[in-house]
C-alpha cells in the first residue's frame, strides 16, 4: 500500500456520494498523476449514459484524450469499487499503469443483488489485466475502508 492510497480512496467515496445525490449510481473514480496531483475526477453517469456510464470508464476515456500513453503509464486510477471488466478494459486500453480499488466486485454483488441496473460480472479486474500484453499494477481491496464504501450503496439498490 502506498501512503496516499487510503486518502485517495476516501475521496472516491466522496465522489460516489455526490454521484448518488445527483441521481446516479454510487461510484466514484479519479486519476492521479505521477506527481500526486489529481488530474480527473468522475462519478457515475447512469442518468445520461445508462449502463455504460461507469466512473472508471469515464475517467479512462477522458485520460486517453488528454494525456500521452507515456504519462498515463505513470498514473494511478483510484476507484471506490473494483472496476468491472468493461472498466478494466478501458483502463488497459487507455494505458493507465496502476488501478487501486476499495471494495471488490464480489462484495458489490452482495449489495446490489439482482438489480437490473447493476448486474455484476464475476470477473476480477486482475483477470482482465492478466490477459493483456501490458502489465497493469493493482492494489485492493482495502478492508479498512470496505464498510465506508458499502455504506454508500446501502438502501440504494432495493
Amino acid at each position: 500500500m502506498k501512503d496516499d492510497d487510503l486518502r485517495h480512496l476516501r475521496e472516491t467515496i466522496r465522489i460516489a456520494h455526490q454521484s448518488r445525490e445527483a441521481g446516479n449510481h454510487p461510484f466514484g473514480a479519479m486519476l492521479v498523476g505521477p506527481d500526486g496531483a489529481v488530474l480527473i475526477r468522475r462519478g457515475n453517469a447512469y442518468g445520461e449514459d445508462r449502463g455504460v456510464g461507469h466512473a472508471e470508464l469515464l475517467v479512462a476515456q477522458e485520460a486517453s484524450r488528454l494525456y500521452a500513453p507515456e504519462v498515463l503509464e505513470g498514473c494511478t486510477l483510484y476507484t471506490s469499487v473494483e472496476p468491472c471488466c468493461m472498466c478494466a478494459g478501458a483502463c488497459y486500453w487507455a494505458g493507465i499503469g496502476t488501478v487501486v480499488y476499495g471494495m471488490t466486485e464480489k462484495r458489490l454483488a452482495v449489495l446490489t443483488g439482482d438489480n437490473p441496473e447493476n448486474l455484476t460480472l464475476d470477473l476480477s479486474c486482475e483477470t482482465v489485466f492478466a490477459a493483456g500484453q501490458r502489465r497493469v499494477e493493482t492494489r485492493g481491496p482495502f478492508p479498512e475502508i470496505e464498510e465506508e464504501v458499502a455504506e454508500g450503496h446501502r438502501g440504494f439498490w432495493q
